[in-house]
């Protein structure tokens, strides 16, 4: 038996689209998955209105709708968003049994809470519009602040992690020396931590874990403490996204002086917004590392043409979905889905 006959063999079969600013990721998550990607059709009028179509039945079925929230020069975050709400909700209107809506990248991650008075709390609102179209699930990759993301949304969410694919990739570079995982900030040491425990069992010995003082006030970065012993060692930063990459490059500076042989960056979206690319090229990193889930077209081509690696998060997707569609809810997801 065929492995697409086995997902047509499932009461609700699975159908995946892709909204067409996300084709692209959408096909390698459909060759992952060795199902076709279903058609639909986007349509923008004069005044600016556009809708969204799928071109298949959908009644029944279990569908995933792929868009990575990002703004580019065609379509905002706010764009994209809208496109997917209405597309989600046609698919709904059509039959579908449950939509599971697929962000690798979620816009408005960052704003899941009041640090002004009268703030908005953006990621909640972003959660209600989702929920309010009738999408059943979520799933996203790496979100900024897990805990604000699962007590955003009261459907079902679905959290995958980009770990391992950064220990696979860095467990064979980083057997020379001692190594240690830096959290740039206080809210990073949960993930800097599993990265520490995943490379110290990949590489078969102990590795550090340490963490940067980070202060911001009115747009500027402070501090220059670092808890933890990087000395002669290879210091490994890992964020959740770069936006001007201030963090990082500011992370890497102590991590110099206090005597780190070699300096990797690591983080799951690459936004590389503002002067970005001025910043951290001029940090010089031993390797910069970001996934798919955003493509770097901020970026000059060529720019960090010997630091800048690029690893594909659609097999970590394809598996997710794989495992969402399964539906069997007591056996979780081993090392993709938190």
């Amino acid at each position: 038996m065929t492995e697409h006959a086995l997902f047509d063999s499932d009461e609700r079969r699975l159908q995946v689209f892709a909204l067409d600013d996300s084709s692209a990721f959408g096909e390698r998550v459909c060759q992952a998955l060795g199902v076709p990607l279903d058609a639909h059709e986007e349509r923008l009028f004069d005044d600016g209105e556009h809708k969204c179509r799928p071109l298949v039945n959908v009644r029944g079925n279990d569908v995933f709708v792929v868009e990575s929230l990002y703004g580019d020069p065609l379509h905002s975050a706010n764009d994209k968003l809208c496109r997917l709400l209405f597309f989600i909700g046609a698919i709904k209107d059509a039959g579908a049994a449950r939509v599971t809506a697929v962000l690798p990248y979620l816009a408005y991650s960052r704003k899941d809470r009041k640090t002004r008075t009268r703030d908005p709390v953006t990621t909640r609102y972003v959660a209600a519009m989702v929920e309010a179209v009738g999408t059943d699930a979520v799933m996203t990759l790496d979100v900024h602040n897990l805990a604000a993301f699962q007590n955003a949304f009261r459907i079902q969410s679905e959290h995958v992690e980009a770990l391992p694919l950064f220990a696979a990739y860095l467990s064979p570079l980083i057997r020379e020396r001692p190594v240690a995982v830096v959290a740039p900030d206080a809210g990073a040491i949960s993930r800097a931590s599993k990265l520490r425990d995943a490379l110290a069992n990949a590489i078969g010995d102990d590795v550090e874990l340490a963490m940067a003082e980070k202060h911001r006030k009115g747009g500027e970065l402070t501090g220059d403490m670092l808890a933890g012993d990087v000395a002669g060692k290879d210091a490994i930063i890992i964020d959740d996204m770069i936006a001007t990459g201030a963090t990082l490059v500011r992370t890497a500076s102590v991590c110099r002086e206090r005597g780190a042989a070699r300096v990797f960056a690591l983080a799951t979206h690459g936004l590389f917004t503002g002067d970005a690319q001025q910043v951290l090229g001029a940090c010089g990193f031993d390797r910069l590392v970001i996934t798919d889930t955003v493509p770097p077209f901020r970026l000059d081509h060529g720019a960090f043409r010997n630091e800048l690696i690029i690893l594909a998060s659609t097999s970590l997707i394809a598996e997710a979905i794989r495992q969402a569609h399964g539906g069997d809810s007591n056996d979780p997801v081993k090392n993709v889905v938190s």
